[in-house]
């Protein structure tokens, strides 16, 4: 159950955490507790087979769940207070001391970890009530998607092969193939560092994604992210592959081994600071920029929206009417401005 995914958190909850690190009055949460998040976490990865990512982020969101309680001195579930839900879902959005504030959908995450973590409590009798039954965290906001203009991806995919930037050949091969790659793919940058060398087909073009849920896909990859790749192939990967033990992985560290989402994070920000785009607030460019500038480009470019479901490995269509809503927010500014009754 302990994916690779939460790095540096270990498998208990409350690592990490800042009563450890002696900050302040803060108390560790008692073994019961901890206890009863284990097995809520056991719970949810066998009976409902949550993916480790999202086992991870729930496990960090219990972790900070337990520090709040710690710090009021509550030992055990059955004596959280509704108030005390309360305050604590209010600290994940303000942000804190040691945190920065939680963006809309990680807190709407957070705050169904607590929910879930006191509906078993009170399932399993480890709870007499649910505290959190009648709080109704506000619905994240439908946001959209930002996607980059054509030219902004450009100068991203130019900056991160920069050899002048990184003053190393192989791995601006490696950066150049790995955006290209994600923006030639819609790839998410869980799958392009999950990508094996067996997944990937230069010649014909295509690559095998392990999405979420176990769905797998073939999606086409673009000329220029193949000629990206095969670069990045036959003039870096070799050298990194050396100073490892051998892995599968298309995509490797300067030490040979799989690059980890966290690196893949670290390439695009870097692409994106010296090519010049926002690094702040909703204009950052985020790991899913690319993602979603793929999604609606292939739409602009008039393809069907069930298409794009397909190549996105979305398992409904309504996840993706969301790039539906952008790209006809576009109609709705070109007929303003063309039609001659719009403003009629």
């Amino acid at each position: 159950m302990c994916g690779q995914s939460h790095h540096h958190h270990g498998c208990d909850v409350g690592t990490g955490n800042a009563y450890q690190r002696g900050e302040g009055d803060h108390r560790a949460p008692v073994p019961a507790l901890q206890h009863a998040v284990r097995g809520y976490l056991d719970h949810l990865a066998v009976e409902r087979g949550l993916a480790a990512n999202t086992l991870a982020s729930y496990r960090r969101d219990l972790g900070r769940y337990l520090d709040t309680l710690a710090s009021v001195g509550v030992t055990e579930l059955a004596a959280v207070d509704p108030g005390q839900v309360e305050v604590h879902l209010a600290r994940l959005r303000a942000g804190d001391d040691g945190h920065p504030p939680l963006a809309a959908s990680s807190a709407a995450r957070a705050a169904s970890a607590v929910r879930g973590l006191q509906r078993f409590a009170l399932r399993e009798g480890l709870a007499g009530v649910d505290p959190s039954r009648d709080l109704r965290p506000p619905a994240p906001p439908r946001r959209l998607p930002r996607a980059l203009p054509v030219d902004d991806v450009l100068k991203l995919l130019e900056a991160a092969g920069s050899v002048a930037a990184t003053g190393d050949m192989p791995l601006a091969l490696r950066d150049r193939a790995l955006l290209e790659f994600l923006y030639g793919t819609g790839a998410r940058i869980s799958e392009a560092v999950g990508v094996a060398i067996d997944d990937l087909d230069t010649d014909t073009g295509a690559v095998l994604l392990r999405g979420k849920g176990g769905r797998n896909r073939l999606v086409p990859i673009g000329g220029y992210a193949v000629a990206a790749l095969r670069g990045y192939l036959v003039r870096a990967r070799p050298g990194l592959a050396a100073a490892g033990r051998g892995t599968p992985a298309v995509f490797l560290n300067a030490r040979g081994g799989p690059l980890s989402r966290q690196g893949a994070w670290a390439i695009l920000r870097g692409a994106a600071r010296r090519a010049g785009l926002p690094g702040v607030g909703a204009e950052a460019v985020s790991p899913h920029t690319l993602r979603h500038s793929y999604a609606t480009h292939l739409l602009d470019g008039g393809a069907d929206v069930r298409v794009v479901q397909e190549l996105l490995g979305h398992a409904s269509v309504t996840t993706t009417q969301v790039y539906t809503m952008v790209t006809v927010q576009r109609l709705r500014e070109v007929y303003a401005t063309a039609h001659p009754r719009a403003l009629g």
